[in-house]
């Protein structure tokens, strides 16, 4: 649904372009490395923090810490990896992917009216839920990111929410000029950022190479199993990891599914997993290091850069959900769910880039909203839990209908392909609901 489109305007996927150029390729790889996946590349500044501090007060055990990485790890695996990757991807509306294209491709296998007021209910539920993520995304990353200047020094400890306000403000402000622009920075400068993520938790990952006994998933069973009731407050906050999966499908028609495949394959899934790995190697050696474990990994020569390098991450991811905002809006149009709106065009060359005032200012003071009420990122996680958790729920729900009634699967295979998911989600999304009751 983002509108920040590398790929030829004809192109629809990979499938129906199978001679796409060699240079349509890779310009389509970097672009998607910066707008697919920006929101996912942001998730290391607080994931892991977030989901270790709910039982570090009495110190972490090497046993939880493994246990906490696998869960991240493998979540990983099997939301992003199995079901967005290899499976969701391949159940495309023409080309075009997203929560309101899947409804509307699921719409037209159905017959009775009833059900189609009920698909329509699910996905505009989903939609809804969509821009909460898109509201909450731009706050949460910023914050996180400029609070690693409290590192730096303490001086800006009372001023992180005031910087973050001026951030915010100045990006959507910047809206209106259109994003063409800048958005050829957009793939580069996140390359850069998952190369640097990579290379930090290398540097950790071979000083206590232990660490890498996380890769196996019987340390995550381990650890829901040893902690009880307060694993599920855990895994509330390992689903930050996970955040930003959504754009893989929205994005598809965009991009094209080999691009973003690839992407993650040989790039962003092992760059992810080497910096989760790092940071828990930093807290083998340094337990002290959990109040901010992401930041903590750079020496401190190169902790005033990583927060710049942090903080253009954090605009990038915002500016993705913004942009999916106005693309996830228009389509809503087009079905006739919302009435019409003003649509600027703010290319001379990509028909997608589009600017919508009103959407844009009803964003722009959510966000601030947001900022304002919680104050800091770890307040705001609880939240922002929910709403992704709650769009991947509608999205597997949907795709079971794709199986089922468009692949012409029979019900047991519709139920084996999407249970699994569903259950995995299911237990996501209960256990962010519990983290709003026990104060986020």
């Amino acid at each position: 649904m983002n509108n920040l489109s590398y790929a030829p305007e004809t192109s629809h996927g990979d499938d129906d372009h199978p001679q796409q150029s060699r240079k349509h390729f890779w310009i389509a790889l970097i672009g998607c490395i910066g707008i697919v996946y920006g929101d996912i590349g942001t998730s290391p500044l607080y994931a892991f923090r977030e989901a270790a501090h709910k039982i570090a007060s009495d110190g972490l055990e090497n046993v939880e810490i493994y246990g906490i990485l696998s869960l991240i790890i493998w979540s990983l695996i099997v939301i992003v990896t199995l079901k967005y990757v290899m499976f969701l991807l391949h159940a495309d509306n023409k080309g075009e992917g997203g929560i309101l294209s899947l409804m509307s491709l699921v719409r037209k296998s159905i017959s009775t009216k009833k059900n189609k007021m009920l698909i329509t209910f699910i996905g505009v539920a989903g939609a809804a839920l969509f821009y909460a993520d898109a509201a909450i995304t731009p706050a949460i990353s910023v914050l996180s990111a400029v609070e690693g200047l409290k590192l730096v020094t303490p001086v800006f400890k009372h001023y992180t929410l005031v910087i973050s306000i001026v951030i915010i403000f100045l990006l959507f402000y910047f809206q209106k000029h259109g994003t063409h622009k800048i958005s050829a920075l957009f793939g580069p400068v996140t390359l850069i950022w998952f190369l640097t993520m990579a290379a930090m938790g290398i540097v950790w990952i071979i000083k206590h190479p232990e660490v890498l006994l996380c890769l196996s998933p019987h340390y995550g069973f381990l650890f829901l199993i040893e902690h009880g009731w307060i694993s599920f407050f855990v895994l509330g906050a390992v689903f930050l990891a996970v955040t930003g999966a959504e754009a893989l499908y929205a994005d598809m028609g965009h991009f094209g599914i080999k691009p973003i495949q690839k992407a993650w394959l040989f790039l962003i899934f092992p760059c992810l997993t080497l910096n989760y790995m790092g940071q828990g190697a930093l807290i083998l050696e340094k337990p002290e290091a959990i109040k901010n474990p992401f930041f903590l990994m750079a020496p401190e020569w190169a902790l005033l850069p990583l927060v710049g390098l942090a903080t253009l991450a954090t605009i990038i991811a915002s500016q993705a959900v913004i942009t999916g905002a106005y693309s996830l809006t228009r389509q809503a149009i087009l079905i006739g769910l919302l009435p019409r709106m003003e649509i600027r065009h703010t290319s001379e060359h990509n028909i997608g880039q589009i600017f919508m005032p009103s959407v844009n200012f009803i964003l722009l003071y959510a966000v601030l909203f947001f900022c304002i009420l919680f104050q800091n990122s770890t307040a705001m996680a609880a939240a922002y839990g929910i709403a992704v958790s709650g769009t991947m729920l509608i999205t597997t729900l949907l795709a079971f209908f794709v199986v089922r009634n468009i692949w012409n699967k029979s019900m047991l295979f519709s139920i084996a392909v999407t249970l699994p998911f569903l259950c995995v989600e299911a237990c996501f999304f209960a256990a962010n609901i519990l983290r709003v009751f026990d104060g986020g």
